[in-house]
Parts: C-alpha cells; structure tokens; sequence
C-alpha cells in the first residue's frame, strides 16, 4: 500500500505525563460510575446465550508483547462451526477483520457493538497500562504483517480504547485508511490531539457510523 514516509517523533515527557494522568484520572471514576451497568450487561449477555460474559482477545501491545484485551461477549460460542459453512465470509473477514453481516453475533451482542457497549471492559486494559484511552487499533499477531515497515512504529505505542479510526467511520473504512489513520496518529500524537478525538468519540458512537 502507498503511505506517506514516517517520521517516529518521541511523545514529550510532559505530554507522556499529562495522557497517563488523563487515562487515569477519566478511567478510574468511569469504571465506578459505570459499574451498575457494566453488570446488567454482563446478566444480560449470559441471559442472551449459553457461554461467558467476558470475552478476551490476544492482542499485541508496545514492543509486541501480548496481553489479552477484555470485551464483553458478542458472540455465540459456537461462532466457528457458523462461520466455516460460509466460505464467502470467511474471505471477507480474512480481508478485512470485520463482517458486516456476522452470523456469529447474538441479539445482545449486536445492540452492545452499534452502541460499542461491548468495548467497555476495555477500560481495565488502561488501568493494568496494557491500552490507552485514546490510542492506534488494537490489532491481533496475525495482523502485523498487513502494517509492513510500519509495523515496528505501531508497536511503539499503547493501543486505544478510541483513536482516529473509532471518529472516522469505524468498520466502514477500508483496511488500508485504517492503517493510515493509525500512522497519522502516531506521527502527531499528543494530549491535545487525545482531547480531540475523546471529544468526538461520544458523538461517533451516538450517530453509530461504521458500528457491526
């Protein structure tokens, strides 16, 4: 793919100060403030469908060390079996990580990804210092390879709760925007550019552009 050349420019002490503090100081009363309702989503997930309310997902994080990032569960249990007698959408999710008309999705776990409830969990991630709030993609170990000679500055940098690719249009944006996006926001990353992005995040996810 044609990406502009990137210059890796180090976050300032400061500013890697001023987006610690403003993980910790929005994530630790939210997970408080959200606790009532990150339980009546978990009851309502195990009431939807056999299985775990929590769900986790081996991802990679800075210098490509994975941990497994925590998301309610959207799907049924035995998602595989569905997927592998649809080999069209196994070619689609093999191109793009995303399926516009998943089969393996429950009834609850669609209402929870138009709203991205199901990202929620998330937030203890930002608190083990695993994510930030605002942050590129988290992307599994088999995606690393899509990024190519930008894969090592990927890996330089915390995933997000949200990014530029959450206020841009979500899944309706192709594989390679995501990439640029990511890359664009490694290279102009600051704390404003955090605050930006956390501004418009609520209203992204309210208008539900790009949420499957």
């Amino acid at each position: 793919m044609s990406l502009l050349t990137l210059k890796h420019i180090n976050v300032p002490g400061l500013d890697a100060c001023l987006k610690a503090a403003l993980d910790y100081a929005l994530t630790v009363p939210g997970l408080l403030l959200l606790s009532p309702l990150l339980a009546l989503i978990a009851l309502a997930v195990r009431l939807d469908s056999p299985g775990p309310a929590l769900y986790r997902r081996r991802v990679l994080g800075v210098g490509g060390r994975p941990f497994d990032a925590f998301k309610f569960r959207t799907m049924v249990v035995d998602g595989d079996r569905r997927l592998a007698a649809r080999p069209d959408l196994l070619a689609e999710l093999r191109a793009n990580h995303k399926l516009r008309d998943d089969p393996r999705v429950t009834r609850v776990g669609r209402i929870l990804r138009k709203l991205s409830l199901d990202e929620l969990p998330q937030l203890i991630n930002v608190l083990l210092g695993q994510m930030s709030l605002v942050g590129p993609r988290m992307i599994a170990p088999s995606e690393l390879e899509k990024y190519g000679q930008w894969g090592a500055a990927l890996l330089t940098v915390r995933p997000g709760l949200t990014g530029l690719w959450q206020v841009s249009g979500r899944a309706d944006v192709s594989y390679e925007r995501r990439v640029q996006l990511d890359m664009e926001y490694i290279r102009n990353r600051s704390i404003w550019l955090d605050v930006r992005i956390l501004l418009r995040t609520l209203p992204a996810v309210i208008g539900g552009e790009g949420a499957y």
